[in-house]
């Protein structure tokens, strides 16, 4: 997490991650209920992960852009 806001400007993270974040809490507060703070985090996470790549993949077929390769 240290290394993802030291390497990323935030304007940039807040902007790319602020949709993803908010649908995916509202999504945990309204449908989680598994009585154990261990598993609703990591189904609000899990949740997170897959809204943020669906959001990424719309963006890049929108605006016609390729992800760049890990180097």
């Amino acid at each position: 997490m240290y290394t993802l806001f030291r390497s990323v400007p935030i304007s940039n993270l807040l902007a790319m991650q602020a949709p993803a974040l908010l649908a995916s809490f509202i999504i945990s507060e309204v449908f989680y209920k598994f009585h154990s703070f261990t598993l609703e985090t990591l189904a609000f996470l899990a949740t997170w992960f897959v809204i943020d790549a669906v959001l990424s993949v719309g963006r890049n077929l929108l605006l016609g852009t390729k992800a760049a390769p890990n180097a």
